[in-house]
Protein backbone atom coordinates (compact mmCIF):
# COMPACT_ATOMS: atom_id res chain seq x y z
CA UNK A 1 0.00 0.00 0.00
CA UNK A 2 2.28 3.12 -1.23
CA UNK A 3 5.49 1.93 0.30
CA UNK A 4 8.24 3.61 -0.46
CA UNK A 5 11.78 1.91 -2.59
CA UNK A 6 14.51 2.07 -0.50
CA UNK A 7 18.18 2.08 -0.39
CA UNK A 8 19.59 -1.48 -1.47
CA UNK A 9 16.19 -2.66 -1.49
CA UNK A 10 15.39 -2.86 2.10
CA UNK A 11 11.47 -3.12 2.99
CA UNK A 12 10.95 0.04 5.15
CA UNK A 13 12.53 2.25 6.85
CA UNK A 14 13.20 3.46 10.80
CA UNK A 15 14.84 6.73 12.37
CA UNK A 16 15.06 6.70 16.23
CA UNK A 17 14.81 10.10 17.38
CA UNK A 18 15.43 11.81 20.94
CA UNK A 19 13.91 15.00 22.39
CA UNK A 20 16.34 16.34 24.58
CA UNK A 21 14.05 18.67 26.03
CA UNK A 22 15.81 18.85 29.68
CA UNK A 23 13.99 21.52 32.09
CA UNK A 24 12.39 23.57 29.21
CA UNK A 25 9.47 21.80 29.14
CA UNK A 26 8.60 21.97 33.12
CA UNK A 27 9.73 25.16 33.03
CA UNK A 28 7.27 26.17 30.38
CA UNK A 29 4.41 24.22 32.30
CA UNK A 30 4.93 25.49 35.67
CA UNK A 31 4.61 29.18 34.46
CA UNK A 32 0.92 28.99 34.62
CA UNK A 33 1.20 27.98 38.31
CA UNK A 34 1.14 29.88 41.63
CA UNK A 35 4.78 30.13 43.00
CA UNK A 36 6.06 27.86 39.91
CA UNK A 37 9.06 29.19 39.40
CA UNK A 38 10.09 27.70 43.05
CA UNK A 39 8.72 23.88 42.01
CA UNK A 40 12.21 22.88 41.88
CA UNK A 41 11.58 18.47 42.31
CA UNK A 42 9.48 19.39 38.62
CA UNK A 43 12.02 20.69 37.23
CA UNK A 44 14.58 18.02 38.32
CA UNK A 45 12.51 15.56 36.21
CA UNK A 46 13.60 17.02 33.26
CA UNK A 47 16.76 17.41 34.42
CA UNK A 48 17.11 13.91 35.03
CA UNK A 49 17.16 13.27 30.89
CA UNK A 50 20.22 15.02 29.98
CA UNK A 51 22.27 14.22 33.42
CA UNK A 52 22.12 10.29 33.66
CA UNK A 53 19.81 9.13 30.81
CA UNK A 54 20.97 10.76 27.38
CA UNK A 55 24.54 8.70 28.13
CA UNK A 56 22.36 5.64 28.73
CA UNK A 57 20.29 5.97 25.53
CA UNK A 58 24.15 6.54 23.36
CA UNK A 59 25.40 3.39 25.09
CA UNK A 60 22.46 1.27 24.05
CA UNK A 61 22.18 2.82 20.62
CA UNK A 62 26.38 2.43 20.28
CA UNK A 63 25.43 -1.53 21.12
CA UNK A 64 23.66 -1.86 18.41
CA UNK A 65 25.82 0.74 15.93
CA UNK A 66 22.52 2.96 15.76
CA UNK A 67 23.04 6.65 14.63
CA UNK A 68 19.89 8.26 16.13
CA UNK A 69 18.65 12.32 15.69
CA UNK A 70 18.71 14.34 18.86
CA UNK A 71 16.41 17.14 18.58
CA UNK A 72 17.49 19.58 21.07
CA UNK A 73 16.41 23.19 22.30
CA UNK A 74 19.07 25.74 22.12
CA UNK A 75 18.37 26.81 25.80
CA UNK A 76 19.20 23.22 27.00
CA UNK A 77 22.24 23.03 24.86
CA UNK A 78 23.09 26.38 26.53
CA UNK A 79 22.97 24.64 29.88
CA UNK A 80 24.63 21.08 29.28
CA UNK A 81 27.28 22.17 26.05
CA UNK A 82 29.31 19.26 27.33
CA UNK A 83 26.53 16.43 26.86
CA UNK A 84 25.81 17.85 23.26
CA UNK A 85 29.46 17.90 22.31
CA UNK A 86 29.56 14.35 23.32
CA UNK A 87 26.05 13.22 20.99
CA UNK A 88 27.89 14.96 18.14
CA UNK A 89 31.29 13.06 18.67
CA UNK A 90 29.42 10.17 18.86
CA UNK A 91 28.30 10.09 15.32
CA UNK A 92 24.69 11.24 15.98
CA UNK A 93 22.47 14.00 14.13
CA UNK A 94 21.46 17.31 16.07
CA UNK A 95 18.28 18.57 15.01
CA UNK A 96 16.53 22.06 16.09
CA UNK A 97 13.82 21.86 18.84
CA UNK A 98 12.74 25.69 19.33
CA UNK A 99 15.14 27.25 21.90
CA UNK A 100 12.93 27.71 25.45
CA UNK A 101 10.68 24.27 23.90
CA UNK A 102 7.98 27.42 23.18
CA UNK A 103 5.22 26.64 21.04
CA UNK A 104 5.41 28.31 17.79
CA UNK A 105 1.55 28.09 16.86
CA UNK A 106 0.81 32.13 17.92
CA UNK A 107 4.31 33.32 17.44
CA UNK A 108 4.86 36.66 14.79
CA UNK A 109 7.13 35.97 12.31
CA UNK A 110 9.75 38.18 13.86
CA UNK A 111 9.59 35.77 17.14
CA UNK A 112 9.95 32.71 14.80
CA UNK A 113 13.11 33.85 12.91
CA UNK A 114 14.63 34.82 16.14
CA UNK A 115 13.92 31.58 17.79
CA UNK A 116 15.06 29.34 14.38
CA UNK A 117 18.07 31.44 14.03
CA UNK A 118 19.01 31.78 17.51
CA UNK A 119 19.06 27.77 18.69
CA UNK A 120 20.81 27.19 15.03
CA UNK A 121 23.73 29.05 15.27
CA UNK A 122 24.16 27.65 19.72
CA UNK A 123 24.10 24.04 17.92
CA UNK A 124 25.95 24.98 15.26
CA UNK A 125 28.77 26.50 17.19
CA UNK A 126 28.46 23.88 19.74
CA UNK A 127 29.12 20.91 16.71
CA UNK A 128 30.29 21.93 13.90
CA UNK A 129 27.40 20.74 12.14
CA UNK A 130 25.32 21.78 9.93
CA UNK A 131 21.76 22.07 11.42
CA UNK A 132 19.47 20.84 8.70
CA UNK A 133 16.30 19.18 10.87
CA UNK A 134 13.80 20.67 12.70
CA UNK A 135 11.16 19.35 15.56
CA UNK A 136 8.42 21.56 16.24
CA UNK A 137 8.06 22.09 20.31
CA UNK A 138 4.72 20.81 21.66
CA UNK A 139 3.58 19.15 18.58
CA UNK A 140 2.29 22.50 16.29
CA UNK A 141 3.95 25.33 14.07
CA UNK A 142 2.36 28.60 12.95
CA UNK A 143 1.35 28.29 9.12
CA UNK A 144 4.64 30.97 8.04
CA UNK A 145 7.26 28.23 10.25
CA UNK A 146 7.61 25.57 7.26
CA UNK A 147 8.83 28.92 4.83
CA UNK A 148 11.30 30.38 7.34
CA UNK A 149 13.08 27.24 7.63
CA UNK A 150 13.16 26.86 4.56
CA UNK A 151 14.66 29.80 4.13
CA UNK A 152 17.36 29.45 6.17
CA UNK A 153 18.70 25.99 5.08
CA UNK A 154 16.81 23.59 6.80
CA UNK A 155 16.08 20.12 4.49
CA UNK A 156 13.91 18.25 6.73
CA UNK A 157 11.09 18.30 9.58
CA UNK A 158 9.85 15.42 12.28
CA UNK A 159 6.59 17.42 13.11
CA UNK A 160 3.53 16.61 11.66
CA UNK A 161 1.25 13.37 11.61
CA UNK A 162 -0.50 13.31 9.42
CA UNK A 163 1.27 10.29 7.09
CA UNK A 164 3.43 7.07 7.40
CA UNK A 165 5.97 8.12 4.69
CA UNK A 166 7.99 10.86 3.71
CA UNK A 167 6.61 13.91 1.94
CA UNK A 168 7.65 17.50 0.11
CA UNK A 169 6.20 20.16 2.11
CA UNK A 170 3.93 22.35 0.27
CA UNK A 171 4.59 26.29 0.62
CA UNK A 172 2.88 28.80 -0.49
CA UNK A 173 1.21 26.24 -3.05
CA UNK A 174 4.24 24.70 -3.94
CA UNK A 175 5.92 21.56 -3.37
CA UNK A 176 9.37 22.11 -1.43
CA UNK A 177 12.70 20.28 -0.99
CA UNK A 178 12.04 20.52 2.60
CA UNK A 179 11.07 17.05 3.61
CA UNK A 180 8.31 16.16 5.89
CA UNK A 181 9.12 12.82 8.49
CA UNK A 182 6.08 12.22 10.51
CA UNK A 183 5.84 10.65 13.41
CA UNK A 184 3.06 9.41 15.54
CA UNK A 185 1.52 9.95 19.27
CA UNK A 186 1.17 6.24 19.12
CA UNK A 187 5.28 5.60 19.30
CA UNK A 188 5.62 8.46 21.35
CA UNK A 189 7.15 7.27 24.84
CA UNK A 190 5.93 10.56 26.88
CA UNK A 191 2.14 10.12 25.77
CA UNK A 192 2.22 6.83 27.25
CA UNK A 193 4.79 7.35 29.75
CA UNK A 194 5.43 10.78 31.55
CA UNK A 195 4.31 11.28 34.86
CA UNK A 196 4.81 14.22 37.17
CA UNK A 197 2.82 16.28 39.79
CA UNK A 198 4.01 20.17 39.25
CA UNK A 199 2.49 20.38 36.38
CA UNK A 200 0.68 17.70 36.28
CA UNK A 201 1.53 15.27 33.64
CA UNK A 202 -0.48 13.64 32.27
CA UNK A 203 -3.55 16.16 32.88
CA UNK A 204 -5.77 13.18 35.33
CA UNK A 205 -2.69 11.95 36.95
CA UNK A 206 -4.39 8.75 36.57
CA UNK A 207 -1.77 6.18 35.01
CA UNK A 208 1.89 5.15 34.09
CA UNK A 209 1.53 2.67 31.02
CA UNK A 210 2.58 -1.03 31.80
CA UNK A 211 6.15 -1.61 30.47
CA UNK A 212 5.30 -4.30 28.43
CA UNK A 213 2.32 -3.14 26.98
CA UNK A 214 4.26 0.15 25.53
CA UNK A 215 6.70 -2.29 24.00
CA UNK A 216 4.48 -4.43 22.11
CA UNK A 217 2.80 -1.21 21.05
CA UNK A 218 5.51 -0.05 19.06
CA UNK A 219 6.63 -3.00 18.51
CA UNK A 220 2.94 -3.89 16.62
CA UNK A 221 3.72 -0.30 14.56
CA UNK A 222 6.71 -1.11 13.31
CA UNK A 223 5.36 -4.10 12.17
CA UNK A 224 2.47 -2.41 10.78
CA UNK A 225 5.23 0.23 8.69
CA UNK A 226 7.69 -2.66 7.89
CA UNK A 227 4.59 -4.69 6.09
CA UNK A 228 3.34 -1.34 4.02
CA UNK A 229 6.87 -0.96 3.08
CA UNK A 230 6.77 3.05 4.84
CA UNK A 231 9.14 5.09 7.49
CA UNK A 232 8.48 4.84 11.48
CA UNK A 233 9.69 7.93 13.55
CA UNK A 234 10.22 6.64 16.89
CA UNK A 235 9.86 9.53 18.81
CA UNK A 236 11.36 9.53 22.22
CA UNK A 237 12.34 11.43 25.87
CA UNK A 238 15.73 11.26 27.03
CA UNK A 239 14.15 11.25 30.76
CA UNK A 240 11.24 9.24 29.96
CA UNK A 241 12.82 6.48 27.89
CA UNK A 242 15.90 6.35 29.69
CA UNK A 243 15.45 5.01 33.12
CA UNK A 244 16.52 1.94 34.18
CA UNK A 245 13.52 0.09 33.87
CA UNK A 246 12.35 1.80 30.50
CA UNK A 247 15.44 2.09 28.77
CA UNK A 248 14.80 -2.42 28.11
CA UNK A 249 11.94 -0.94 26.16
CA UNK A 250 14.65 0.72 23.89
CA UNK A 251 16.85 -2.55 23.93
CA UNK A 252 14.11 -4.84 22.71
CA UNK A 253 13.16 -2.66 19.86
CA UNK A 254 16.95 -2.06 18.86
CA UNK A 255 18.15 -5.80 19.11
CA UNK A 256 14.89 -6.44 17.06
CA UNK A 257 14.42 -3.84 14.28
CA UNK A 258 18.95 -4.16 13.85
CA UNK A 259 18.10 -7.49 13.41
CA UNK A 260 16.38 -7.46 10.49
CA UNK A 261 18.33 -7.65 7.11
CA UNK A 262 15.60 -5.45 5.16
CA UNK A 263 15.21 -2.62 7.35
CA UNK A 264 17.04 0.83 6.97
CA UNK A 265 17.75 1.98 10.05
CA UNK A 266 19.04 5.73 9.47
CA UNK A 267 18.75 9.69 10.74
CA UNK A 268 16.66 12.37 9.96
CA UNK A 269 18.72 13.95 7.12
CA UNK A 270 19.98 10.48 5.39
CA UNK A 271 16.04 9.62 4.88
CA UNK A 272 14.74 12.98 3.70
CA UNK A 273 18.46 12.80 1.43
CA UNK A 274 17.24 9.76 0.08
CA UNK A 275 13.28 10.81 -0.29
CA UNK A 276 14.12 14.16 -2.13
CA UNK A 277 16.79 12.38 -4.27
CA UNK A 278 14.57 9.62 -5.55
CA UNK A 279 10.92 11.39 -5.35
CA UNK A 280 10.88 14.41 -7.66
CA UNK A 281 8.61 17.10 -7.47
CA UNK A 282 4.79 16.49 -8.46
CA UNK A 283 5.41 12.36 -7.95
CA UNK A 284 3.70 10.23 -6.00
Amino acid sequence: MNGIKWPEGKKSAVMFSFDVDGDTTWENGNKGLPNGEKYIKSLSVGQYGPKRCVDRIMDMLERYNVRATFFVPGLTAERYPELIKRIAEAGHELGHHGYAHERFAGRTVEEQIEIIEKSKKILEDLTGQDITGFRTPSGDWSIETPGLLYERGFRYSSSMRGDDRPYRTVIDGEETDLIEIPTKWEVDDYVAMAYNMYPAEPAGQDRISCYRCVEDNFMREFEGHHRYGLCISFMSHPQVIGSPGRIRILDHLLKEITSREDVWVATGSEIADWYRDNYPKGGK
